[in-house]
């Protein structure tokens, strides 16, 4: 057996934990094979590291359970914890920097929120309207 990396990526509030293995290639997310996944543009957005590591996408497995959030942001999720397993994974510095050029976001989970809804208004920012006539 080969070595095992487990990592995680966040976004918002989904979270996704991926166990990385020597293997043929299978990425699997919530048991079911990445080319499956709906909508498209979440799974373009989910195999982008996968596209930049093309030579080390075919010799290790990934498995990724994913919980919460919306469908995009458990795209955003998924590709962290892929970019981060397979750096960890190589230990490959060239990688790194390849993944940090591209987008910062695959090695770094995004620290924004969702911001609270406030009295007197409608959400986190919009007020009910004044008038003094």
């Amino acid at each position: 057996m080969g070595k095992i990396i487990n990592t995680s990526g966040k976004r918002k509030t989904a979270i996704a934990r991926a166990t990385i293995v020597t293997g043929k290639g299978k990425i699997r997310i919530n048991h079911k094979p990445i080319e499956l996944m709906e909508p498209e543009i979440a799974k373009l957005k989910m195999m982008e590291p996968l596209v930049l590591a093309r030579e080390l996408a075919n010799k290790v497995d990934i498995s990724i359970n994913v919980s919460g959030g919306g469908f995009m942001g458990q795209a955003d999720a998924v590709r962290t914890a892929i970019a981060r397993g397979l750096v960890e994974f190589t230990g490959d510095e060239e990688l790194k920097e390849r993944y940090l050029t591209y987008d910062r976001a695959l090695l770094v989970n995004d620290p924004r929120r969702h911001l609270p809804k406030k009295p007197l208004g409608r959400g986190a920012r919009k007020m009910r309207q004044k008038s003094y006539r």
